[in-house]
């Protein structure tokens, strides 16, 4: 019997050798090139806006170039408070002084009445002296008086008030309706006159109507009435507000 020798057969398959290659990129490099040179075709033909074109120039050199960062340093304290600058008040005593010493010099100012109090200096102007009855309005003969008192306060930081007073009696067939409005205009009248004189700190105004006419002194009922009608300017010993 014949024997058939069967070989191994060693077959080897080579495969293809791929070849790492950049041809591609000269095909996109003219694609490129050519879209470039169409685009820059189209931009040759259009009419450029000069105002478009800034704007885009100025959002570019933005975007390219930006601003240097802003340093922001930080607060040394814990809370950042703002600071509020304030005249220095004068001492009440000194000016009382010199308050009295001026008013006594002015034919009209010199019967205002000056009251040292704990706490505040008070200047009581006589009303009949300085408004018409029933009126608001300061009188001629008193418009230089309150301008001369105005400029007197000028340096001074103290913080001032002025309340308007009236006694019992209504007022009458004037413009106002009750005492505490023509209290309320007058002490605002003597105000705006203040400030007029040079006073440039804020002033309070305030009005009382009859409510302290059962304070004042015993007096006769003619005096008590005048002195009620009055016109209290109050300097505190601060210039802080009230």
């Amino acid at each position: 019997m014949r024997r058939t020798r069967v070989m191994d057969l060693d077959l080897h398959f080579e495969e293809p050798e791929h070849h790492n290659t950049k041809m591609w990129m000269l095909t996109f490099t003219d694609l490129v090139s050519l879209l470039l040179t169409f685009f820059v075709l189209l931009f040759a033909m259009s009419n450029v806006k000069i105002d478009e074109w800034d704007k885009i120039i100025d959002s570019l050199s933005q975007t390219l170039n930006p601003s240097p960062e802003e340093i922001i340093r930080k607060p040394t304290a814990q809370l950042n408070i703002g600071t509020l600058f304030h005249r220095r008040a004068v001492n009440l005593d000194y000016l009382a002084s010199v308050i009295e010493e001026n008013l006594s010099a002015d034919p009209l100012l010199r019967d205002a009445l000056i009251v040292r109090l704990e706490d505040r200096l008070l200047i009581a102007l006589p009303g009949d002296l300085m408004f018409e009855p029933g009126a608001a309005v300061i009188s001629d003969r008193a418009q230089g008086a309150m301008l001369t008192l105005g400029a007197m306060f000028d340096n001074v930081g103290n913080t001032i008030a002025v309340t308007g007073h009236t006694d019992p009696e209504p007022p009458g067939d004037g413009p106002y309706a009750s005492n505490w409005e023509l209290s309320i205009a007058r002490a605002a009248s003597v105000a705006n006159a203040i400030r007029l004189g040079g006073y440039e700190e804020k002033i309070v105004a305030l009005g009382y109507a009859d409510t302290q006419y059962n304070r004042l002194p015993s007096l006769s009922d003619a005096d008590k009435r005048r002195l009620a009608r009055r016109v209290d300017i109050i300097i505190m010993p601060t210039s802080r507000a009230f």
